[in-house]
């Protein structure tokens, strides 16, 4: 598939890529290429070809949605400016 000058104006555009007016027909030339080279991917028949990658068909493991408090609060707490008791403790904001 051949693309002209105007058709990579527009691929540019709507890319928001600046090109330059003397770029453009080696821009072309570039990308036609890469069009010629996915159409002759397209032509091949992968019908009966396995995946060999991925794990689409796979199901995620699953944990129990528990909430819980760490079971260290005194680590979490460690670094704390301020603390009361087992809290941060924070400046007031609103008056």
């Amino acid at each position: 598939m051949a693309l002209d000058r105007a058709t990579v104006k527009k691929i540019a555009l709507l890319a928001r890529i600046k090109v330059p007016e003397s770029e453009l027909d080696s821009l072309a030339g570039e990308l036609s290429s890469i069009l010629t080279w996915v159409e002759q991917l397209n032509k091949i028949d992968t019908g009966n070809v396995q995946p060999m990658a991925g794990g689409g068909h796979l199901a995620l493991p699953k944990r129990a949605d528990a909430v819980t408090d760490g079971g260290a609060p005194e680590k979490v707490l460690a670094n704390a400016p301020e603390r009361v008791e087992t809290y941060y403790a924070v400046p007031k904001v609103v008056e």
